[in-house]
């Protein structure tokens, strides 16, 4: 990507150690305006200055390249070194020091690690000064060097920036979309709900309410997919699973629905149900009701289909704390850390869905100002854990 000179301007003043660079330069050669130019075939640009002469220039600063010393030291790819040009046999009677009115002079080609010429590093003054010293050179070289080096991994890390800005616009582009069209898809969902029931009702064909019942049975499933891709898509762009906060005395009343509309639905599962009679919770319990069904979904998807899934609701020290246990092969504890991310599923899975159901009840517990835990062993199966203040606090 072809680079503008405004953006090596933000390079360079992004880069920490230029104003040092300078005012070592200054305080080593007594050289008292320095400065680090872009060079290019038409153009000399300030993109750094130290200035104690009032030599007028500031960042920004434009010369016409061929009235400056830059000029050869791009064609040459050398240091030029002037201690006095009045004395100086190659220079006394150059354009470049009668223009500016320097005496003494100093500047190193930049070249980027590709090997592109970039500009300078340079010094000057309207009084002579002592250059001829190798040592000045040298550290002039290396600090074109350094500031070479410095300007790569600038410009690395504004093309990993930049890079990440477009992820992130193309992920919130694609949320947004995701978000439209799963809000867009509930009525015709809705329609094809109400439109079964009604033929479920008026007919008594078995064949035709078999085929509607199955029709019910996959439009809700569809129904809830959406739901869980809208949720997924509030989560993704930052607005949170929303919530309506208030008090509930009825919470285990709400859970214990859950369970038995599960068990309904897994009627050859066993489902070991501990509710104790929760005192009032500030939550949303529609939302507690919806962490519970993905974790029973989940324990019932992927738990030993002979073992017992086993729920617990419970007032532990100030805390409400809802558990979900399921015997079967422990998860590894590699994997346990990617349980709430969206999409995850076990390797070996063959389970269909979206793997949306434990991100939305990990976003939902964050989102009450509480926290998912799992845990997973041979002994005592796959636990997920999820407590918060009984206060509630809506995140």
């Amino acid at each position: 990507m072809k680079r503008s000179v405004t953006d090596d301007i933000s390079a360079i003043s992004r880069i920490n150690a230029v104003p040092a660079i300078l005012q070592v330069i200054t305080e080593t050669t007594g050289l008292r305006f320095a400065a680090v130019a872009r060079v290019t075939d038409d153009s000399w640009t300030a993109c750094a200055v130290l200035d104690r002469i009032d030599f007028g220039m500031h960042v920004g600063s434009e010369l016409e390249v061929t009235t400056t010393l830059c000029h050869e030291i791009h064609a040459s790819h050398e240091t030029i070194v002037i201690s006095k040009v009045s004395e100086d046999a190659r220079y006394r009677d150059h354009h470049t020091p009668r223009i500016y009115g320097f005496e003494s002079y100093i500047s190193s080609p930049i070249f980027r690690t590709d090997g592109s010429f970039f500009g300078t590093v340079c010094a000057l003054d309207p009084l002579p000064a002592n250059l001829s010293d190798g040592s000045t050179r040298a550290m002039m070289e290396s600090f074109a060097k350094l500031l070479a080096v410095q300007l790569e991994a600038e410009e690395q890390f504004e093309a990993t920036e930049a890079a990440l800005l477009d992820a992130r616009q193309t992920a919130e582009l694609r949320e947004q979309f995701i978000a439209l069209l799963g809000h867009d898809l509930r009525n015709p969902l809705a329609s094809i709900i109400s439109g079964t029931q009604l033929l479920l009702r008026r007919s008594s064909e078995p064949a035709i309410t078999g085929i509607a019942e199955q029709m019910l049975t996959a439009t809700h499933r569809a129904s809830r997919l959406v739901d869980d891709v809208l949720d997924f898509a509030r989560g993704r762009l930052g607005n949170g699973i929303p919530l309506n906060i208030r008090e509930c005395d009825n919470l285990h009343e709400t859970l214990a629905h859950i369970v038995s509309e599960m068990q309904s639905s897994y009627p050859e599962r066993r489902l070991q149900c501990q509710i104790e009679n929760l005192a009032p919770i500030r939550c949303d319990s529609d939302r507690l009701a919806q962490l519970l069904s993905n974790l029973l979904a989940n324990a019932l998807t992927h738990g030993a289909a002979d073992g017992a899934v086993r729920i617990c609701a419970r007032i532990e020290a100030g805390s409400f704390v809802l558990t979900v246990n399921n015997p079967g092969e422990p998860i590894p504890p590699e994997r346990l850390a990617h349980l709430f991310q969206p999409y995850w599923r076990e390797p070996s899975s063959t389970q269909s869905g979206l793997g949306l159901g434990l991100y939305i009840a990990n976003e939902i517990a964050l989102s009450h100002g509480g926290q998912m835990q799992a845990t997973s062993t041979a002994e005592a199966g796959t636990t997920f854990i999820f407590s918060m203040p009984t206060g509630g606090s809506a995140a």
